[in-house]
């Protein structure tokens, strides 16, 4: 079997989703009044990752939780409602290019999978309609009843957990690694581009772009 592995972040999606995540908070009208809180909180972390106090992986992790913290009065239908309210815009800063390959491989029968370090629920919500056949993202922690657990700890799916997690949702195939595709656009996509056999940066980071250029993969 083959596959094809998207990166969401400047792979499907032009833009940063914790940016877009963060203006939604802030100019919500019900939840508006939760982001002095979050700023608060998230300002420390993000001083110290610019002073290469934090490192950027515990930055990513660290905010990933707060803003889930942030959120902590929704249960799980509220939370997949407030992040379908994005789907229209979001989807209007869609790499059209990436979102034809995506169909193309659906189309040839190649397993599709989209692998972020975004929630899956705000994945699934703004991807709908697209014709992926599995998506891994960093999962919402949830009560047995539903509610946000704000006592259980987010983990993030970035660098070699993405990884980790392909191999699980891929444990009971066989994989032509050979004749497979991976997307993405920064240095910290490399380990899941050198999975397979034909992997695409697509506007690429000055790291990721001269490794591209060097191995003469393809550039989108």
């Amino acid at each position: 079997m083959r596959i094809a592995i998207f990166d969401f972040d400047g792979t499907v999606y032009a833009n940063e989703t914790f940016k877009v995540l963060m203006e939604h908070l802030k100019h919500h009208p019900t939840y508006h009044s939760n982001y002095r809180t979050f700023y608060r909180q998230i300002l420390p972390l993000y001083i110290g990752y610019k002073t290469k106090i934090v490192s950027e992986a515990t930055m990513k992790e660290r905010s990933m939780q707060l803003y889930v913290n942030a959120l902590g009065s929704l249960n799980q239908n509220e939370l997949q409602h407030y992040f379908a309210e994005l789907k229209a815009s979001m989807q209007n800063d869609f790499n059209h290019e990436v979102v034809s390959r995506i169909h193309q491989h659906h189309t040839e029968g190649i397993f599709t999978m989209l692998v972020s370090g975004a929630y899956t629920p705000l994945l699934h919500a703004v991807t709908e309609g697209l014709p992926f056949d599995a998506i891994i993202g960093t999962e919402v922690p949830y009560t047995i009843d539903q509610q946000l657990d704000r006592q259980k700890s987010i983990y993030h799916i970035q660098g070699k957990r993405k990884n980790e997690k392909i191999m699980e949702a891929l444990q009971s195939k066989d994989i032509d690694w050979t004749n497979s595709y991976a997307y993405g656009d920064s240095y910290s996509d490399l380990s899941v581009l050198e999975l397979v056999g034909s992997p695409v940066a697509v506007k690429p980071k000055k790291r990721l772009a001269q490794i591209a250029n060097e191995r003469d993969w393809e550039i989108i």
